[in-house]
């Protein structure tokens, strides 16, 4: 996982080396359900925008179901495509909401996968929500002040971590957030394409931070995931390397991450993988 090494010993390399090496063959994104829920904590007055239509994706009226354990249930590399297309929602003390669409995501498959922050089997009061059941948040810091959030999947230790988001709902509270907490340049407005378009910028646009660790997706009150629309014509998927992961060996080139092709809102293009992929 990004920003992190350490000690690296591979063990229980079936199930999980065969997800890494189908990972090639992304599959389409895929679709799930049930419903959303109310309360929670405070943040400034409600400026939510209503959603805007994707040119990647149809958008029915209204908010869809909201997805349930089952979902997250699967092995990480197929959850990770499962992701893409679905919609992420933050519910903010004040009733306000947030969504966004994901487009982007990578897998982290456990103790053999040297990039994995659970690789040798490895298991901390940090890291526990590898550990616990699928749809567990996993909230970490880097660099002392960013937050990156995963799911945990089927598997011990294993996880997908979400890097983008194309964002639907609530941009100029997104807008908002981003500013009041990225350090830096924070007087240049921001793009609504530079709202999401990365792990932690994604968790600052939707005031995600480590009181999110080991929540459940398909329980809790702020935070949850909505099925994605279906449509006729899916997005095509690309597999690529995972970002920042240069210490991992052999891991650092496997194809564990799965973006939607095309998308503007996803945080690194790369089109040697995309142009393998047409190949």
């Amino acid at each position: 996982m990004p920003a992190r090494s350490g000690a690296q010993s591979s063990r229980r390399t079936g199930q999980k080396k065969q997800q890494a090496d189908k990972a090639e063959r992304p599959q389409s994104p895929s679709y799930a359900a049930q419903a959303p829920c109310p309360k929670e904590p405070c943040l400034g007055p409600p400026t939510t925008l209503g959603p805007h239509r994707s040119i990647y994706f149809s958008s029915p009226k209204g908010h869809l179901t909201r997805l349930g354990s089952e979902f997250f249930d699967q092995p990480a590399v197929t959850l990770a495509q499962a992701f893409l297309g679905q919609v992420l929602v933050r519910r903010l003390p004040n009733g306000t909401e947030l969504r966004g669409r994901i487009v982007e995501t990578e897998a982290y498959l456990g103790p053999e996968d040297e990039a994995a922050h659970s690789r040798g089997g490895r298991q901390t009061p940090r890291n526990r929500g590898m550990f616990m059941k699928p749809g567990t948040l996993y909230v970490y810091i880097i660099y002392g002040m960013y937050f990156c959030m995963n799911i945990s999947s089927q598997g011990d230790g294993a996880c997908v971590l979400l890097r983008a988001l194309e964002p639907l709902e609530g941009l100029e509270t997104m807008r908002q957030l981003r500013s009041t907490l990225r350090k830096g340049t924070a007087s240049r407005v921001l793009k609504d394409r530079e709202l999401c378009s990365g792990p932690s910028k994604l968790c600052q646009a939707l005031a995600i931070d480590k009181s999110f660790d080991q929540r459940d997706l398909a329980q809790d009150e702020a935070i949850w995931l909505e099925r994605g629309p279906l449509e006729s014509s899916r997005p095509a998927v690309v597999a690529a390397a995972r970002v920042g992961i240069g210490y991992a060996g052999e891991w650092a080139r496997k194809p564990l991450r799965f973006y939607v092709q095309g998308s503007p809102w996803v945080s690194v293009v790369d089109r040697v993988a995309e142009q393998n992929a047409q190949a």
